[in-house]
C-alpha cells in the first residue's frame, strides 16, 4: 500500500516520505519535477534601445534567467494553445516592458523595473540586478515570457533542487523539492505526479493497441 507522509513544508520547499512504491517510480517523480512541470520564463526579447555596456545577447540571457511567478491554470504551453500564432497570444505569453535611464552616477536596473501586462505574472524578486547604467545611458525593450519545460532549457526548471534519498526505514524514500519561486513546491510535486500518470497511461494505451 502506498503511503505518503509530509515531513516538512514551506512555500519554497517540501519534503515527503514515500513508502510502498518502487524507487524507480519515486525517482521518475523527482525527474518530472525538474524536467516536465512547466514554468514561465522570458523567451523573446526585442531590444529597442541599449546604450549600456552589456551586449544585447547578454542582457536577453539575464532576462531569461529571472524566475517569474507562474499560473498554470490561465496560461497554455505554446504547443497546446489554440491561437496557432507563432508569436503567441494572451493565453500563452505575457509581455514585459523595460524603459530605464541612467540618472545618477550609477543606476542599477533590477527585475523590479520590469512592467508586466499581467499583475499576477511578475518576477519572483524585484531586486535581481539586470544591468548598470551610467548617466545618459538607457535601455528600452519588450520581453515576452511563455511556459516551457526544464528539458528544453534550465530557465524553465520550476525547482532549484529535487533530491531523493533513502528514508530511515527500509523501503522508504524521502523526496525533497525546493522551488525556484514561480510555483509552490507542493504544487510542483502534484503536477509532476499528474504528468507522470498521463504519460504512463499513454504508454499503456500504445502497448494495448500494439498487442491487439
Amino acid at each position: 500500500m502506498v503511503k505518503v507522509k509530509l515531513l516538512e513544508e514551506t512555500t519554497d520547499s517540501v519534503t515527503l516520505q514515500l513508502e510502498g512504491i518502487d524507487r524507480s517510480y519515486a525517482n521518475a517523480v523527482r525527474r518530472f519535477c525538474i524536467a516536465e512541470v512547466p514554468a514561465m520564463a522570458i523567451d523573446d526579447v526585442v531590444i529597442l534601445e541599449n546604450s549600456s555596456v552589456l551586449y544585447d545577447e547578454i542582457l536577453a540571457h539575464r532576462l531569461g534567467m529571472v524566475p517569474i511567478r507562474t499560473d498554470l491554470e490561465r496560461y497554455n504551453l505554446p504547443e497546446d494553445c489554440d491561437c496557432g500564432n507563432p508569436l503567441g497570444c494572451h493565453k500563452c505569453r505575457v509581455l514585459f516592458v523595460l524603459d530605464a535611464k541612467g540618472k545618477e552616477k550609477i543606476t542599477i536596473v533590477t527585475s523590479g523595473d520590469l512592467v508586466s501586462e499581467d499583475r499576477e505574472v511578475r518576477p519572483v524578486s524585484e531586486s535581481i540586478p539586470l544591468v548598470k547604467l551610467a548617466v545618459g545611458q538607457s535601455v528600452k525593450l519588450e520581453a515576452y515570457a511563455r511556459l516551457g519545460r526544464g528539458k528544453e532549457h534550465a530557465k524553465w526548471q520550476p525547482c532549484t533542487v529535487a533530491v531523493l534519498t533513502d528514508g530511515k526505514n527500509e523501503g522508504t524514500y524521502n523526496l525533497m523539492v525546493e522551488s525556484a519561486g514561480g510555483l509552490p513546491a507542493g504544487k510542483i510535486v502534484l503536477k509532476a505526479i499528474d504528468l507522470l500518470e498521463k504519460k504512463l497511461k499513454q504508454i499503456q494505451v500504445s502497448v494495448a493497441a500494439g498487442s491487439s
